[in-house]
């Protein structure tokens, strides 16, 4: 399912809360954005099947449908192919030359690596 980046900001808020009126919405965004465009947008991802809503007094409360790793393999799918021309190593060297990224998180990818080495020999 493709999402554009203001969908995805709106279905971060839903994953992240669980659920949300169009109002919570809106105090979690970022960017400011009026209650007709959140609501739009809701409303385009309740069209895709992306959130459902149940009414909730005189307003609407919506769901996430689909879960955060199922979009999140989509993008990376298309990062993958468009960035790194379907190289995940190209996609692996530029993650780890971050100079932001910790000893820590380096040492949790190095076994991340390890343990994909083994289950390939297998």
């Amino acid at each position: 399912m493709h999402l554009t980046s203001r969908e995805l900001d709106v279905m971060a808020v839903l994953w992240r809360r669980g659920s949300a009126t169009v109002s919570e919405v809106m105090d979690e965004l970022e960017q400011r954005l009026a209650y007709t465009t959140v609501l739009t947008v809701l409303r385009g991802l309740e069209a895709k099947g992306a959130v459902r809503h149940e009414e909730e007094g005189r307003a609407y409360r919506y769901r996430p449908r689909i879960a955060a790793s199922r979009v999140g393999d989509t993008r990376l799918d298309r990062l993958l192919e468009q960035v790194y021309q379907g190289s995940r190593e190209l996609l692996l060297a530029r993650l780890v030359a971050d100079r932001a990224i910790s000893r820590e998180e380096l040492q949790r990818l190095r076994r991340l690596v390890d343990e994909r080495l083994k289950e390939a020999d297998r």
